[in-house]
């Protein structure tokens, strides 16, 4: 089959199409999203090398439990253990002897063929297109913020990043009843965050220090962090969502004095990211950029460049 490989750098390979083990499916992958952490692996992020992607939708067409067969599904990217105490709570995403997919020792999605546990699978409802349903777990990780903490109604937020993760944070945020502000350098991005009706402005160098009780860094940058801590308030919480390859260095007096909660953020709930998506409470499809066929998918990062592009996507023939 084909597969967009990284090692050192990315091309696209021929390589054996994987095959399923007790328990587990063979997807035929339908379309897959590149996201920051995937740009992060080619800067050396996670020492990974093998087949990258971990966002996609696809079908099942092998599995030793046929009620899974012809499914259209999405899939949890932690490979976990299942014994130890992490995974008995429900936080297999926390397993000390995980695999991530496209992430760490275990193939990604950016192939035609891709493997994971049924337990990891989600079915996609019938009325959620693949360009939507693809994007369920970064809209599942936009959610998580809900579950690690409570968002008052009416509570100032702002989102630093108008990227693709900053808007479905804002987006998310806003759904709980949030006054969400995205803050960004892109015209181009900022204009697509207010078509989505959401506040935007171009710099945070006018806020006034001290002016938000939550803020979510998603900017991809180890400087956003910086950014972040100037304008939260005292005894606000700083959430974390950005993954990259450099080390973020900051002043940790500002977290004591202020009594600042930073707060890393994740994998979320797959359900919750369905929902949000067949409800509509959540807009994706203006992220898409363009879609391009795998064979393309070197040119597709290249793409990925271009200082207005926001979510490009794989697909495979049907």
């Amino acid at each position: 089959m084909k597969a967009l490989f990284v090692e050192g750098k990315i091309s696209l390979r021929d390589v054996p199409n994987p095959e399923p083990g007790s328990g587990e499916a063979l997807i035929r992958v339908i379309r897959a999203g590149i996201c920051g952490t995937d740009r992060q692996i080619l800067k050396g992020y996670a020492g990974f090398h093998g087949i990258l992607g971990h966002e996609f939708v696809g079908q099942v067409v092998q599995c030793d439990q046929s009620q899974w067969l012809g499914k259209r599904v999405v899939g949890e990217i932690n490979l976990s253990c299942g014994h130890c105490e992490w995974c008995r709570r429900g936080l297999g995403r926390h397993c000390a002897h995980r695999a991530v997919m496209g992430i760490i020792n275990h193939p990604g999605a950016f192939a035609e063929f891709a493997t994971l546990p049924v337990r990891n699978l989600h079915e996609v409802p019938e009325s959620l297109p693949d360009e939507l349903a693809v994007f369920t777990e970064p809209l599942a990780a936009a959610a998580e913020i809900l579950e690690q903490m409570t968002v008052p109604a009416g509570a100032r937020a702002a989102v630093l990043g108008a990227g693709r993760l900053g808007l479905l944070v804002a987006q998310v945020l806003r759904h709980a009843g949030a006054e969400v502000t995205v803050i960004g350098r892109n015209p181009k991005k900022l204009e697509l965050a207010r078509s989505l009706g959401l506040k935007a402005l171009a710099s945070a160098a006018a806020l006034h220090p001290r002016s938000f009780p939550l803020v979510v860094e998603a900017t991809s940058s180890p400087q956003g962090l910086e950014t972040a801590l100037r304008i939260i308030e005292p005894r606000g919480t700083v959430v974390m969502k950005s993954t990259f390859h450099q080390p973020a260095q900051f002043d940790t007096a500002k977290l004591v004095v202020d009594e600042i909660t930073l707060l890393g953020s994740r994998c979320g709930s797959f359900q919750a990211g369905l929902e949000l998506l067949k409800s509509g409470a959540v807009q994706v499809s203006p992220l898409i950029s363009a879609t391009f066929p795998l064979e393309e998918g070197v040119e597709a990062f290249q793409f990925l460049e271009k200082p207005d592009c926001m979510k490009v996507l794989l697909a495979n023939p049907v």
